[in-house]
């Protein structure tokens, strides 16, 4: 993908929003916004998905924790470093999504506060890439699972008012924080957010989902400054293609309180869905199915669906919702296991599937983020050894790259190297 290239820099007067919160229960606050910094260059839907590229996940680390308490460290993944970033930039990435969770780091009621060393981190990390001049998103990760201790951020639970409440003012906190970051910076309001339950969504919590999602645009243009202007992303019931586009609830958020700056005719928000289809390629723990797409040479290792045609089929999906709207999509996680345990060949699928995803989204006008568990070897989805900076799957790399037209700005050889952990899938 295309870096960005910036326009002639805007040199906008100090404009002040006053507003009154309109969440029943919440006190009225009168905030000042000021304008955005001289950095800051504003990006239409094109320009946004090609500035993106290829992205990357950070998986598995700043999301991961230990009894409900986050730790980078407690899913075997090594403490993150710039190098590793570096190296990601240099096989041609141009976005890295940070998953991240806060669980137990958030204080109690009512001001939620963040602990101050976590919060430190988590900018930290988001600085190794930023600084690299590489696009950063950011979300609330695992604190929606239902399946994780300490999860708080549940659509099914029964006291919403004080869910609602926890979650402002913990995007409150983050968007203040990253106040003055430029366009590079991307806020997502949560990750895979639904009941536990695989099937038709519950109409009464969606509509808990497309609440969060409101309070999230909200809450995050009445900090100011950068972020009232900068791009978020939203996503449906569990980043479920079908349940996003369909007729099944989703409602995207109004963007109210957003600078002046932003043309009338343009949108800054963006929609989320992952893909992983189908499931039993992508990330079913088994040796059965290894083969995908139409080079497949053995019809038993190859699923029944969720081959070429029902690809395209789901991101048009999605671009003839959303796109059309001038809401880009974000592929925020696709990707296979590795399985070459059972089949030596399974790579070539791997990368067949990964470079189908690219194409499709950049025939779709989307942008496509690799899930990268930092797990290499049997079921793990790594690119890179977290430790060594080794490049494991360089012909994924490549497949991506040449599907959405990169080209990297370093030429890494491929390094092959034994298994690292048991930790798998994880969050999959």
């Amino acid at each position: 993908m295309m870096l960005k290239v910036k326009s002639s820099k805007l040199f906008i007067l100090a404009m002040v929003f006053v507003f009154t919160t309109v969440i029943p229960g919440w006190s009225s606050v009168v905030i000042a916004t000021p304008a955005t910094t001289s950095d800051f260059t504003q990006l239409n839907a094109t320009q946004i998905v090609s500035a993106m590229g290829a992205g990357w996940n950070l998986g598995n680390q700043l999301e991961a924790n230990s009894n409900g308490t986050p730790s980078e460290t407690a899913w075997g993944n090594p403490t993150i470093t710039k190098a590793l970033i570096q190296k990601v930039k240099a096989a041609g990435f141009k976005t890295i999504r940070i998953p991240v969770s806060y669980l137990s780091k958030i204080g109690s009621a009512p001001n939620y506060t963040i602990d101050a060393k976590w919060l430190a981190r988590i900018k930290e990390v988001v600085d190794y890439a930023y600084s690299q001049g590489l696009n950063v998103v950011i979300n609330i990760h695992g604190d929606g699972y239902t399946s994780i201790t300490g999860a708080w951020l549940l659509c099914n639970s029964s006291d919403q008012t004080t869910i609602k409440a926890k979650y402002q003012k913990v995007w409150q906190q983050i968007a203040n924080t990253f106040v003055n970051y430029n366009e590079h910076l991307i806020f997502e309001s949560m990750n895979e957010e639904f009941d536990g339950t695989y099937g038709t969504p519950n109409a009464n919590y969606y509509s808990n989902i497309n609440a969060y999602n409101q309070i999230f645009v909200d809450t995050v243009r009445q900090t100011g400054g950068n972020n009232s202007a900068r791009w978020l992303l939203v996503p449906g019931w569990n980043t479920n293609i079908d349940y996003t586009a369909g007729n099944y609830g989703f409602v995207l958020p109004t963007d109210t309180y957003r600078s002046t700056t932003v043309p009338s005719s343009e949108k800054r928000i963006m929609v989320s869905a992952h893909y992983y289809s189908p499931w039993d390629f992508c990330g079913e723990e088994s040796g059965a199915i290894t083969q995908w797409g139409t080079s497949a040479t053995d019809i038993t290792k190859k699923s029944t669906w969720g081959q070429e045609d029902y690809l395209n089929s789901q991101f048009k999906e999605m671009y003839d919702k959303f796109v059309t709207q001038g809401y880009p999509v974000v592929i925020g996680e696709y990707g296979s296991v590795d399985k070459t345990s059972a089949d030596s060949n399974n790579n070539t699928y791997r990368a067949a599937f990964a470079k189908s995803v690219c194409i499709a989204a950049k025939k779709y006008s989307s942008v496509p983020i690799y899930w990268d568990n930092g797990v290499n070897g049997q079921y793990g989805f790594g690119l890179f050894n977290r430790s060594t900076y080794a490049v494991t799957q360089q012909g994924i790399i490549d497949a991506i790259m040449s599907g959405t037209g990169t080209t990297p700005s370093t030429t890494i050889a491929p390094t092959t190297l034994k298994n690292q952990r048991s930790r798998l899938t994880s969050d999959k």
